[in-house]
């Protein structure tokens, strides 16, 4: 049965390759996703959607196949897949009921406000991004294992066999996965205690290499037999203690034992009238300031102006501008900070941000601050953000179960630190942190006061997987990883499809664009703008910065997403960005 699994999986690989290689980004925007009459599942890499997909021909269910999927990626897409890091997680039930859950990771007890100052009060630079001291205690076993308890179905063993086949029995790298490991083997021996993890005997991995991850398979086997306990307690807790002692790192056990996800409320709004958009609340900044932008939106014509024309762009790019200013000062995690939640989504509060939108002129993002909203307190500050190296999948089961996560390390493979023993790396979220307010992060961006630094207190986070009804029934299920490009990914993905029309695998790859405050710059994929268009934005006042093609290493996103068609049948669509595949059946 496993080495059917193994050849079955190779194939869909393969293909998935060479159709991604084989054609052009214009002629790959035009296929359309793959149609599934009963259950779908979208993710960024071929072996992970397989092992969801089989769960779900086994009768399990959409969070079911979550579990499989969540921990597959762990093994085989190791840059951002993760049981060293942290998510979260929206889910819709058949019926209609919403649910989300907060598995981000927290702080250690012994951090503290100024954990990366010097003597000074100066930021050390990359103190919070490589090595030990910038792993916040992880969340993801314990959300994997959180969700599986109130809504599985199945025999939670059985949904982690496919990952510990995969660790166990070993799998084929692409050529892209090759690549990253090769650009950071420097960083893996500089940072990590042990040197024996993602090498080969050529020490040079090429596409089509075997990488066996023997450490790793026990790991996931004690989570198998024992559930959460057998990653915060016991032999895996130990070894990560250890690990952390020998360096400078600062999770301890009762750091570990102490941690649990959160159940919380989703955010909630409406876009124009049929349409009801579902996404994560803080420590996720995603779903406010995605409301907000597509609040401001709906008040322009831009269907009427047509996708990605220089008033439609402007329009957005504004919407963005404003949503990232409140963004700065209003968000962080509510069990720390009073987030003005209400008052933020309040109907009034944005017509008057929209008020400030001028249709022909772009505004200085030196001239914007956030907002008053009802609730607020006065806190001056601006963005953090964290890595494009997180993942997203969507899934859709038989039953009209549907979920969007979206997890993440931070940086590719995170603080580049293995747990020696246990084969898996460590997040470097500690850096979505701010360090010191004022003071930019390794992405460009800056700290607020909102979001420092204090013991079990969760890092802000950009991460947005999002659920859309129309008319009352399951219309959409999305998200994508991006740092601060994955609000706006998702926000022009709504409109691509409720604006513009577009099939769910046109949305997903057309060209995108981006803008977050500060810096005052457009960032964009080559693609995105003809060159009037990108002249007439420009008379307007805007900065713009091509951020490279589509389908190279600095695309915008990578949307995995699946649309409920007029005909009731599943369009799931992966994103040409990556080796992302979307199954069904």
């Amino acid at each position: 049965m496993r080495a059917f699994f193994c050849i079955t999986i190779l194939f869909v690989f393969t293909f998935s390759c060479q159709t991604k290689t084989g054609k052009s980004a214009s002629e790959m925007a035009k296929f359309t996703g793959t149609i599934a009459d009963s259950a779908a599942v979208v993710s960024a890499h071929p072996f992970a959607s397989k092992a969801g997909i089989e769960i779900l021909k086994k009768g399990g269910n959409a969070v079911d196949a979550a579990v499989a999927v969540h921990f597959a990626l762990a093994v085989v897409y190791p840059r951002a897949g993760n049981i060293g890091g942290g998510g979260f997680m929206i889910l819709r039930e058949a019926d209609g009921k919403l649910n989300s859950l907060d598995f981000r990771e927290k702080c250690p007890a012994a951090g503290h406000r100024d954990l990366y100052l010097d003597a000074d009060g100066n930021v050390v630079p990359r103190l919070s991004i490589d090595g030990h001291l910038g792993a916040g205690v992880p969340g993801s076993v314990d959300g994997m294992y959180t969700a599986h308890k109130k809504y599985g179905k199945l025999d939670w063993k059985v949904l982690l066999q496919p990952a510990i086949d995969l660790a166990e029995d070993g799998h084929m790298v692409s050529e892209i996965e090759a690549e990253y490991m090769n650009d950071n083997r420097e960083k893996f021996d500089k940072f990590s205690t042990t040197g024996k993890y993602f090498t080969n005997p050529s020490n040079r991995w090429k596409g089509g290499d075997k990488l066996k991850q023997i450490d790793l398979a026990a790991t996931l086997k004690r989570i198998q037999t024992n559930g959460r306990s057998g990653f915060y307690e016991g032999q895996t807790a130990d070894l990560i203690v250890d690990e952390m002692k020998r360096s400078n790192g600062i999770i301890t056990h009762t750091d570990l034992l102490a941690y649990r996800s959160v159940w919380r409320e989703p955010i909630i709004g409406n876009y124009k009238n049929d349409y009801r958009i579902i996404s994560m609340g803080p420590p996720s900044s995603g779903g406010i300031a995605l409301l907000q932008m597509c609040e401001m939106a709906e008040r322009f014509p831009v269907k009427e102006w047509g996708f990605q024309s220089a008033k439609t762009a402007h329009i957005m790019i504004e919407a963005e501008r404003l949503a990232y200013a409140d963004r700065a000062s209003h968000l962080g995690d509510p069990d720390f900070f009073p987030v003005p939640l209400e008052g933020l989504l309040e109907e009034q509060y944005l017509s008057q941000r929209a008020k400030l939108i001028n249709q022909s002129e772009a505004t200085r993002s030196k001239n914007v601050k956030a907002g008053s909203p009802k609730g607020a307190t006065a806190v001056e500050g601006k963005m953090p953000a964290e890595s494009n190296e997180t993942t997203h999948y969507s899934i859709v089961d038989k039953w009209g179960n549907a979920v969007s996560i979206t997890t993440t390390l931070n940086s590719n493979y995170g603080s580049k630190v293995f747990v020696a023993g246990a084969g898996f790396l460590l997040n470097n979220e500690m850096d979505d942190f701010s360090a010191k307010p004022g003071v930019y992060n390794q992405f460009g961006l800056l700290g607020n006061e909102a979001n420092a630094i204090a013991p079990e207190k969760r890092m802000l986070s950009s991460m947005t997987p999002t659920i859309v009804e129309k008319e009352g029934e399951l219309f959409m299920v999305l998200g994508t990883p991006g740092g601060a490009t994955i609000i706006t990914s998702v926000f022009q993905n709504i409109l691509n499809v409720i604006e513009f029309e577009m099939s769910m695998q046109e949305s997903v790859n057309a060209p995108r664009f981006h803008h977050q405050w500060f810096p005052d710059t457009v960032y964009v994929e080559e693609e995105a703008f003809n060159v009037e268009i990108k002249s007439d934005l420009e008379k307007m006042g805007h900065r713009i910065k091509s951020r490279g093609s589509l389908i190279d290493k600095n695309y915008i996103g990578k949307v995995d997403a699946i649309l409920v068609r007029k005909d009731a049948k599943l369009e799931a669509a992966a994103d040409i960005r990556g080796e992302d595949t979307a199954l069904g059946y």
